[in-house]
């Protein structure tokens, strides 16, 4: 195995957002040093990771240039240049997950059209390359209409419901997809090494937000039959065994009223629906996907307690320096941790930060949830 610790290897990251900024929680803990490219000069993992450096994700050049300054790559968002990865790849650098994977996730088209070949369960869709072809096609309303590609947390998003929402979409690559009607939206996240130990965290259900579509609460455990918990398990394996990925990978599923269980999309990276992990875990998602793309053995997933997650995002009419106000209200609850990712400015449904609820009572930690969503506001002043 290769020193990694204390030592002068250099993990690359693409990106440096929350997502990374949790991840050098973990490389801090095991004193691997951490090289973050990113295109915010104020991004959250600016102060805090061993060396920064700006610029653009998209940019071939500043992308190749900085893999070349890394031992190993990793990402914590999948919107980069993937030519520059395959580049850096045929040269020898290691990058995890691998360029050929976030090829097809990064692509919404191509991530549907991988389920069908591979015999994984996914609502039907159809792609179309512009809003004039779109236009061509007889739809059944309402539909799901999603960019291919750039979309997330509800951006890119949309239930077309009559032929005058078409005229609003946008003039891009897209799918659109047969709405599902769904008892619950689940989430597995599987880690997956190179050595191909394979592990999959609990199932988790998560709560949307009426209007903004983001997730409001992530629950762990699910509330659903161990019968359907077995099967989104087994089918988010199928889903990652699939794709041969390094890492971790989320699959966002979605129970049918008749209790199926079909791939709404993956993601090739840690992700909000296990944020619950760092409090409630033995191994938290960040630890495991240093652990999976260092090609060490693969910690424990299940939890130690229930563990429900609140998301923080900006109130909406408020933009401008953030302020959370009622902190130390929150902070008089038990269980009760929050964490700020640190983006000065608040903006409405921006994500600012999330609060982890533990309780060996799933029941109990749901109600304290509500009491932490009714209580904290992201403001500005």
């Amino acid at each position: 195995m290769k020193n990694y610790f204390s030592s002068n290897f250099r993990l690359g990251v693409l990106g440096g957002g929350q997502l990374g900024k949790m991840l050098l929680t973990e490389t801090q803990k095991f004193d691997i040093y951490t090289v973050i490219l990113d295109g915010a000069a104020d991004a959250p993992c600016a102060q805090i990771c061993n060396e920064f450096h700006q610029g653009s994700l998209m940019d071939f050049d500043t992308v190749y240039n900085f893999g070349k300054k890394v031992d190993l790559l990793t990402i914590e968002i999948e919107h980069v240049n993937i030519d520059a990865l395959i580049k850096l790849e045929a040269e020898g650098l290691e990058i995890y997950p691998q360029p050929s994977v976030l090829k097809i996730i990064q692509h919404k088209g191509k991530q549907k059209d991988f389920f069908v070949k591979n015999n994984i369960p996914t609502s039907p869709h159809k792609r179309f390359s512009s809003l004039a072809e779109l236009k061509k096609e007889q739809f059944n309303f309402p539909f799901v209409w999603k960019s291919a590609q750039f979309g997330y947390d509800g951006t890119g998003v949309k239930i077309v419901k009559s032929e005058s929402d078409i005229n609003l979409l946008a003039d891009t690559d897209c799918i659109v997809e047969e709405l599902i009607p769904f008892k619950n939206e689940l989430a597995v996240i599987v880690a997956r090494n190179k050595s191909g130990e394979i592990k999959t965290y609990p199932v988790v259900e998560m709560e949307f937000h009426p209007e903004a579509n983001q997730v409001e609460y992530v629950i762990c455990p699910a509330r659903i039959s161990e019968e359907v918990a077995l099967k989104a398990r087994a089918i988010a394996l199928k889903v990652a065994e699939s794709f041969e990925h390094i890492g971790l990978l989320a699959v966002e599923l979605f129970q049918t009223a008749n209790d199926e269980i079909i791939v709404n999309e993956v993601a090739p990276r840690t992700h909000n629906s296990g944020h619950y992990s760092i409090e409630a875990s033995y191994t938290s998602q960040f630890e495991q996907h240093v652990r999976s793309i260092l090609n060490l053995p693969l910690g424990n997933p299940e939890s130690k307690v229930a563990g429900i997650m609140v998301n923080l995002v900006g109130e909406e009419g408020f933009s401008g320096n953030v302020v959370y106000e009622n902190m130390a209200e929150i902070l008089k609850m038990d269980g009760v941790t929050p964490h700020i990712y640190g983006k000065k400015e608040t903006r409405p449904f921006r994500k600012m930060g999330h609060v982890t609820i533990v309780n060996n009572n799933l029941a109990e930690a749901r109600k304290t949830a509500e009491k932490v969503k009714n209580t904290i506001r992201v403001i500005s002043k």
